[in-house]
């Protein structure tokens, strides 16, 4: 079995053109999402008990928002303070959400990247799970100062995006390549941070370099492979969504009063907390592509792997 994972080690340390990431990412996939869908389960057990949670206020909450506004006039007086009971129960699942949901987003980021960088170091997936939970502790406090100023960038930057969507048929096209842009920046400095253990804003400026000089192919990689994942993402959705759609043909059909009814509550609650689930797994993803982008635009610029492999060669012949 070792010998097996050995043969099908995909170095990541090699020069790469766009298509050879994309099709080279797919291999990783297939060779890496049951282990690391293991180590995601394994370490999210709580956050997804608490994104259930979380779905539950907010589901609750803005179902009885929508009943209460539409049935305001029909209601006695002493029903008529409801409002502010759902108002509470949904203000309460939307701060809940906003920190359960960051906190979820860093650690999974981190995961990602943690399992990419430990395949490396292993040259294959023979190591435990518990070695990327370790890994990711060791970084923590570099990780979540990374975080924090990557949300005050993400928020600059998607202002300055929306502004030149203003701009008549070059904004919107300016918007994506911006964003998809950011996307590979971030991507990028998050790995030159756990690679090669920067200082947080030496990993921002070192990522800005990478991308910077190679900037149409790392937006062009996170848009395809973006996509390509939205895609995965929408086909793992298609079983539940049919089964959210067709309950509310039924609830709207049969004009069943959702306020009133626990299988409504708990149909639409499971049904948005997968949905919660399902962004942040394939948030994961996306940090695999920006890990073979890293990969790639560390080669290029350094020839560290090439000049490492010269050496043995040259160490070999005397």
């Amino acid at each position: 079995m070792q010998n097996n994972i050995k043969s099908e080690y995909i170095e990541l340390k090699v020069r790469r053109d766009l298509g050879a990431i994309i099709s080279d990412y797919f291999t990783f996939l297939k060779q890496n999402l049951k282990k690391f869908t293991n180590v995601f389960l394994s370490y999210n057990g709580l956050f997804l008990i608490g994104l259930l949670v979380v779905s539950y206020f907010l589901v609750s909450g803005f179902i009885g928002l929508i009943t209460y506004s539409n049935n305001y006039q029909y209601l006695e007086s002493g029903e008529q303070n409801l409002e502010e009971t759902y108002m509470t129960s949904f203000i309460i699942g939307g701060v809940l959400f906003f920190f359960i949901f960051m906190a979820v987003a860093i650690m999974n980021y981190s995961l990602a990247g943690s399992y990419m960088l430990k395949y490396e170091e292993n040259k294959g997936n023979s190591f435990d799970k518990k070695e990327v939970w370790d890994f990711f502790k060791q970084r923590f406090g570099k990780i979540f100062l990374f975080a924090i100023i990557m949300v005050m960038l993400f928020v600059v930057i998607y202002i300055v995006g929306i502004v030149l969507m203003f701009i008549p048929l070059l904004g919107i096209l300016a918007y994506y390549v911006i964003m998809f842009g950011m996307l590979a920046w971030f991507g990028v400095s998050f790995f030159s941070l756990l690679n090669d253990d920067k200082d947080v804003m030496d990993s921002f400026r070192e990522g800005w370099q990478l991308v910077r000089n190679n900037f149409w192919k790392s937006v062009g990689v996170n848009f395809i492979l973006g996509l390509l994942n939205g895609i995965l993402s929408m086909v793992v959705m298609i079983i539940p969504g049919v089964i959210v759609g067709l309950y509310t043909f039924h609830v709207v059909s049969n004009e069943v009063d959702v306020s009133e009814s626990i299988v409504s509550t708990i149909v639409y609650t499971i049904g948005f907390a997968f949905y919660l689930i399902v962004m942040v797994y394939g948030q994961c993803l996306s940090q695999f592509v920006n890990g073979f982008l890293f990969y790639s635009l560390h080669e290029e610029t350094y020839n560290t792997n090439t000049r490492s492999k010269i050496e043995q060669i040259g160490n070999l012949g005397e």
